[in-house]
């Protein structure tokens, strides 16, 4: 029987959750599954990739990858993916600079280090938005289990409502506390859709608040010499 190699483990602590998770690097097998997948350009595809990594390298037991905020799910698959393939990631941008009434175009290269970018707003926003006299809602980060979610819904609206309606833990009334993990999904949707427009915008505060990847890119086209400081948002643009 052909000897089997032992794999280094490390230890990340999520920037809202605060869980602690050990990992373990992920193989030339799954990392040939997760290229497949981003490949197919298909987002169902790759959520369903990146989901099953983190669950096969997970170490720590009993972690819901479904029930993270999404925010917790990208920054542990970008420290899984530095640990696996390497911390350094070439990223490539256009330069868009106006050089004699034409755009340079030139294509800049930069190395970005994974494990430098960080959660931006991870204070917590208070969570408790009070609606009226007596009523308010609790809301949490939406988890990742939203996004698979997402792709049931081609409607902008339907899409919102439905997010927002997963985002509340529960109402109070001033007397009572509603859970809504109790109660069909379509109650609290209907719920949302009947806020005023001044309700549903306290709301919406809370989640433009939300925490995101981000990091800025300083960078300068050799072409034209035009300096860029680049904002960058999100999993996507530094995946892979």
């Amino acid at each position: 029987m052909l000897p089997k190699l032992d794999a280094p483990t490390y230890r990340l602590q999520l920037p809202l959750s605060k869980t602690t998770i050990e990992f373990r690097p992920f193989v030339v097998k799954e990392q040939r599954n997760l290229l497949m997948a981003v490949e197919s350009q298909e987002s169902e595809t790759i959520q369903k990739s990146v989901r099953d990594i983190l669950n096969n390298c997970t170490i720590t037991p009993n972690v819901d990858i479904e029930s993270l905020p999404i925010v917790d799910v990208e920054y542990y698959f970008m420290n899984l993916r530095a640990r696996s393939v390497g911390e350094i990631v070439e990223t490539r941008y256009r330069c868009n600079n106006v050089v004699e009434g034409k755009k340079c175009n030139n294509i800049m290269e930069k190395d970005v280090n994974l494990l430098e970018i960080q959660v931006e707003n991870k204070d917590l926003v208070d969570p408790i938005v009070q609606l009226t006299d007596t009523i308010s809602v609790k809301l949490k980060y939406p988890d990742f289990s939203y996004i698979k979610d997402s792709l049931k819904f081609d409607d902008v609206n339907e899409l919102t409502f439905n997010m927002i309606a997963k985002s509340i833990e529960y109402i109070y009334d001033g007397e009572q506390y509603y859970y809504t993990k109790e109660v069909p999904i379509q109650e609290t949707v209907e719920f949302v859709e009947q806020l005023s427009q001044a309700q549903f915008e306290k709301i919406e505060a809370f989640f433009s608040a939300l925490p995101k990847l981000r990091k800025v890119i300083d960078i300068d086209c050799r072409k034209c010499g035009f300096h860029h400081e680049i904002d960058v948002e999100g999993l996507e643009s530094f995946f892979i």
